[in-house]
């Protein structure tokens, strides 16, 4: 279903024949990170050190062949508030960037929670999401396809990613959090959700069916993704980046 281009970055399947596109997801592997956050820190907010991250960050875009000073990202909130730009940088309060200009690559920190990519091709346009429980809940996914679609993007067009976070074996929820989800399942006593499933849904609702889901569980597989909930906040971020060139 996907490929690595190296051991740093996994290529979603569905945007490798795009001309022009570049889009990827970080691993924890290639990095100069030690300890909780070895080794590709990507997070900025970390108590890693910042040289180490930046010098992780370089690595990651050079993979890419892109530079992180053309990244768009901005420090998240869980919320469901979109940056759409045709500038880079960094900025606060946005869980969703759309890119609307090519040079310009949006990118989202990741680390349990569900990344979610998209780009229309015909339009150049592409936008990274940030999808945790209070995200999916808020429709972010469903509000910044449907921003894209009110500038002119076909939903045919438009092609999606579902990359790695939690996955339903492993997201137990209160039923505070369960009741406001319908793809859910009850395991013994607790309640346990799937962002992907959901953030599938709101996808296919607004009509996007190009869509391919990552197999990927960042606890199950946290020898390859940092996880917040199994290593218990004290770990590093991967990065989920998408732009045309």
């Amino acid at each position: 279903m996907m490929t690595n281009s190296s051991e740093r970055v996994i290529i979603p399947t569905i945007f490798k024949h795009i001309p022009q596109l570049v889009a990827g997801v970080s691993t924890r592997h290639g990095g100069k990170s030690t300890a909780a956050y070895q080794t590709l820190n990507l997070g900025i907010h970390t108590d890693d050190h910042p040289d180490m991250v930046q010098q992780n960050l370089s690595l990651f875009c050079r993979d890419l062949g892109i530079s992180p000073q053309a990244l768009a990202r901005s420090y998240q909130v869980h919320a469901d508030v979109i940056w759409e730009t045709k500038e880079p940088g960094y900025t606060s309060g946005y869980d969703a960037i759309i890119a609307h200009a090519p040079g310009i690559f949006a990118g989202v920190g990741i680390a349990d929670c569900c990344p979610i990519l998209l780009a229309d091709p015909l339009r150049g346009c592409a936008a990274a999401i940030h999808a945790g429980w209070k995200g999916t809940v808020a429709q972010i996914v469903s509000k910044t396809a449907s921003a894209m679609i009110s500038q002119g993007s076909n939903p045919a067009d438009i092609m999606a990613y579902i990359g790695p976070c939690i996955s339903l074996a492993h997201f137990e929820v209160g039923d505070e959090v369960a009741e406001q989800f319908d793809f859910k399942e009850k395991r013994g006593a607790r309640w346990h959700v799937d962002l992907k499933a959901s953030n599938e849904a709101q996808l296919r609702n607004i009509g996007i069916s190009q869509i391919e889901i990552s197999d990927y569980c960042t606890i199950e597989n946290n020898d390859l993704f940092f996880s917040h909930r199994k290593e218990k906040g004290i770990t590093g971020r991967m990065l989920a980046i998408i732009g045309f060139r």
